[in-house]
């Protein structure tokens, strides 16, 4: 194993080795950060390059390029010096940049460079699994009740899901209810109360397997892509497991088991970590004569985020708790599930027309999505394909699905959706940084990230884009 300053030491070297003396050091914010947002933004410049060698500057291109490759070796070298910053993410995008630099400077410029790559499925993986023995930590025997301080900002963030984020706390718990079998009881294995997991859950996604933020993150548990593949996710044949809700839930424990052993059991502060980062949380409470989350000193120094993720997840845990006590009615549901065999093509989409509200309050959509995270909700599924369902639904789709006039309604309906994308007009759509297909798709209401893809020649399973690409959007909303 490479040591930490021959680490640094192999970034200066190669930095100095291209002729370039100026380090990465941003002022005023902490170097981790500094440091990753150079990994974000060198991306930029080395398209830049290739542009400008395209257009007949090939000095400048060169220039450009180079100085990518530079700014991210003295970027990788104040990692490699900060305790908490991940070495692995700088030397993978380096050797991507020098790769990419020889065959654009020798004619074959690519289209797009990846700083961060998946790994291949060889690549051995620092795997971490919750100690399913320990049953007691870090909780030592105590309830979560214990660990929550009703103190003035959990308060608040009490009034807040009671009234305006009430109807989202209400939703994520009965998305909650059906995703239960599949999350639940790695926590309980872990010994980790429910309540910390539905607090998680509804702050991070509100139950919403696919859903991803605009920095990336994505799933239930919205896990970044570097930190997923630090717990275990990844892709598995073309499918990103950040929406698998239980690959899900086993990083999300193995992650705070990590925390809590490395913040003295400290919940609040290991919760900030999975918001804000884990090198950063460690370097504010190294030698500080309060590591509390609450301390002043601490928390005045978090992002505005953090300072409000904390406070609502132990909200939502408390509420989870105590549902009585503030009039709050949880909706009930028999949640067991099955699986059934579709005895013709559906998409989602029509199985949630055809089975109709029939026992939720809201149809089947979401819950359906959520059970079979691997399928589009607008892919036509063939026949036979088994899917993933409340045991409930057997019965409706027997009735309604098969034949009759709500299967017809269903794929009537659909067969207009498909038109209607049809006959609206191609919008051209440029892509800013920190853009997926994932979320370009979700902000600007199209049916699909595969139907993107398709549009424009994107190949999965990574579709990777690039910053000022132009992408043609049809069937999209306004």
């Amino acid at each position: 194993m490479i040591r930490l300053i021959g680490v640094a030491a192999l970034f200066l070297a190669v930095g100095w080795g291209l002729g370039f003396t100026a380090v990465v050091t941003p002022a005023k914010e902490e170097p981790i950060d500094g440091a990753y947002r150079v990994v974000d933004t060198v991306a930029a410049r080395y398209q830049t390059g290739v542009d400008e060698i395209r257009t007949g500057q090939p000095a400048a291109g060169r220039d450009n390029i180079e100085r990518a490759i530079a700014d991210l070796a003295a970027a990788g070298a104040v990692c490699a010096e900060t305790s908490g910053c991940e070495v692995q993410r700088f030397m993978a995008a380096y050797h991507n940049l020098l790769t990419l630099r020889s065959d654009v400077l020798a004619g074959a410029a690519e289209e797009y460079v990846e700083l961060q790559p998946e790994l291949d499925a060889e690549t051995p993986q620092a795997v971490l699994q919750p100690d399913v023995a320990d049953t007691t930590a870090p909780f030592d025997g105590r309830d979560l009740i214990e660990l929550i301080d009703l103190n003035s900002l959990v308060r608040a963030a009490l009034h807040d899901w009671l009234t305006w984020m009430r109807p989202s706390l209400i939703d994520a718990y009965e998305h909650y209810l059906y995703l239960r079998p599949l999350m639940w009881p790695t926590y309980e294995a872990a010994g980790l109360p429910e309540a910390l997991l539905f607090g998680i859950l509804a702050k991070e996604s509100g139950g919403r397997v696919h859903s991803v933020s605009r920095a990336g993150a994505a799933g239930p548990l919205q896990f970044m892509a570097h930190t997923g593949r630090r717990f275990g996710l990844g892709h598995d044949d073309g499918f990103d497991t950040r929406f698998d809700p239980t690959a899900a839930t086993r990083a999300n424990v193995a992650y705070l088991r990590e925390q809590f052993a490395q913040l003295d059991d400290d919940l609040a502060l290991a919760l900030a970590a999975y918001n804000g980062g884990e090198g950063r949380i460690r370097r504010l409470v190294a030698g500080s004569d309060d590591p509390s989350f609450w301390n002043p000193a601490i928390f005045g120094q978090l992002p505005r985020e953090t300072q409000e993720y904390v406070p609502y997840v132990l909200a939502a845990a408390w509420l989870f708790l105590h549902p009585n006590e503030y009039g709050l009615e949880f909706p009930r549901a028999d949640t067991a599930h099955t699986r059934f065999e579709l005895q013709h093509p559906k998409t989602l989409g029509e199985l949630a027309i055809c089975l109709g509200q029939d026992g939720t309050r809201a149809g089947w959509f979401r819950t359906l999505r959520n059970l079979n995270p691997r399928f589009e909700h607008d892919q036509r599924l063939p026949a036979g394909t088994r899917l993933a369902a409340p045991a409930a639904l057997v019965g409706a789709y027997r009735r309604h699905c098969v034949a009759g006039p709500r299967r017809d309604l269903a794929q009537n309906l659909h067969d207009s959706r498909d038109e209607r994308r049809d006959l609206l007009a191609t919008r051209i759509y440029t892509v800013r940084s920190g853009d997926t297909l994932s979320t370009i798709a979700s902000e600007q209401g199209c049916p699909s990230t595969r139907g993107i893809a398709h549009t424009n020649g994107i190949a999965g399973p990574r579709y990777l884009i690039r910053p000022g690409q132009k992408l043609e959007l049809i069937g999209c909303g306004s």
